[in-house]
């Protein structure tokens, strides 16, 4: 398994560790596609995973950003600006070059996906909760 919740990543927030483990669980079901050998077009599966992330990021962002609003704080435009530009990424996802090459482009996603998902919540959303 490509994609754990671990242990530091936690905030102590309880919905949004529930909804960061969610965004793990998407990212698991593209790891799997890519290593799934017994479907050889995995084009609509692939456009079908993208199209769950966008949706549920897009939910679990305006719930992380009501939830700093409620408690005042004091680093919401930055974070507003982190959501706004993995958004942009995501509706950016070049789905023409994935009828060249799938395997590439999933895994660069993945790749993008594990940086920043890791990196956003273990700098940024950590820092809610102190």
């Amino acid at each position: 398994m490509m994609y754990e919740m671990k242990e530091d990543y936690y905030t102590g927030i309880e919905f949004i560790d529930q909804e960061h483990a969610k965004l793990f669980a998407i990212c698991n079901e593209a790891y799997e596609l890519l290593m799934n050998e017994f479907i050889p077009d995995k084009y609509d599966y692939i456009l079908s995973v993208v199209q769950e992330l966008k949706d549920y990021t897009k939910y679990h962002f305006q719930h992380e950003e009501e939830y700093m609003i409620s408690v005042g704080y004091k680093r919401l435009l930055s974070q507003k600006v982190d959501h706004t530009e993995f958004i942009d990424k995501l509706d950016d996802f070049d789905t023409s070059s994935l009828d060249e090459d799938q395997k590439d482009s999933l895994l660069e996603l993945l790749q993008f996906l594990n940086d920043w998902l890791v990196g956003h919540i273990y700098k940024k959303d950590k820092l809610i909760a102190e």
